[in-house]
């Protein structure tokens, strides 16, 4: 008896090892399986800068010791160089801003009541844009508008609409209907859900035809240079009217830089406006 009285009651508890993580559908642990998604993720942060730091460093160092003549030297002068490049961000960005504006509400209202019969005839109305040769629609707009820089910006708006759209439609369409009527079962108004469940929701998806719609700008923003709109256009478009093989491939390997750039912001934008646990 003095045994069973001395005796430890946790002793008799039974002991209880942590839980262990769940396994994925793949097989994997669930640890295991977060590891190698943040290891895709440093991978894609990390990569495409190195990647342009390195070509753009042997990019000077060709420019520094390429015997080039007068006509390549005044092109490729740094001075030259750095304003063109900014002209070309500033019309992407421009762009961009713009094509979030329109795109963003008009698809959003395209998913509202009696507007949805029309998300078909104005995606289509956008992607029959799209298909149209962008030279065309740049020059178009220029001898319809006038030349210069708000005309290219217009241009490459029209140009990078679609993929925002389209995406913004999909991902409020694929909002599971059960989470839109939860939320005005617990009396929030329309406007609220739209704006705390469904939007949230869907920004992985919009974000995804942002991040698109940026490559088809920084790209196109190259004929911007036809209507005196300025951009890295110009070192091309002069090594091809001179016969200048040095200007074609600088301009080229500069564009290409600046776009796989511009790309990698855009995926580190769409990872921090992705909301937690999607």
């Amino acid at each position: 008896m003095a045994d069973l009285a001395t005796q430890d009651p946790a002793a008799e508890e039974p002991v209880t090892e942590p839980d262990a993580p769940v396994d994925d559908e793949e097989g994997a642990p669930a640890s295991r399986r977060r590891r190698r998604l943040d290891a895709e993720t440093v991978l894609m942060l990390v990569v495409p800068p190195l990647l342009v730091l390195l070509v753009f460093g042997g990019y000077v160092v060709w420019h520094q010791t390429a015997d080039l003549d007068s006509v390549e030297r005044s092109q490729l002068a740094w001075p030259t160089v750095l304003r063109l490049i900014w002209q070309h961000v500033k019309l992407t960005l421009v762009a961009a801003i713009a094509v979030v504006a329109v795109a963003v509400p008009l698809g959003i209202l395209l998913t509202r009541g009696r507007a949805r019969r029309a998300a078909p005839l104005v995606v289509g109305v956008a992607n029959a844009g799209q298909s149209a040769p962008a030279v065309g629609l740049i020059v178009l707009l220029a001898i319809w508008i006038g030349f210069g820089f708000w005309t290219a910006v217009l241009a490459l708006t029209l140009y990078g609409l679609l993929p925002v759209l389209r995406n913004t439609i999909t991902g409020l369409q694929g909002v599971d209907p059960m989470l839109v009527e939860a939320g005005r079962g617990v009396g929030m108004s329309a406007t609220a859900v739209l704006l705390r469940v469904e939007l949230p929701l869907a920004v992985p998806v919009i974000m995804a035809g942002v991040r698109t719609a940026l490559v088809l700008i920084v790209g196109t923003a190259a004929l911007a240079t036809f209507i005196n709109g300025g951009g890295l256009g110009e070192i091309l478009t002069t090594g091809i009217s001179l016969f200048r093989f040095s200007l074609m491939i600088a301009g080229a390997v500069l564009i290409a830089l600046l776009a796989l750039l511009i790309e990698w912001l855009g995926r580190v934008l769409e990872l921090l406006t992705r909301p937690k646990g999607i």
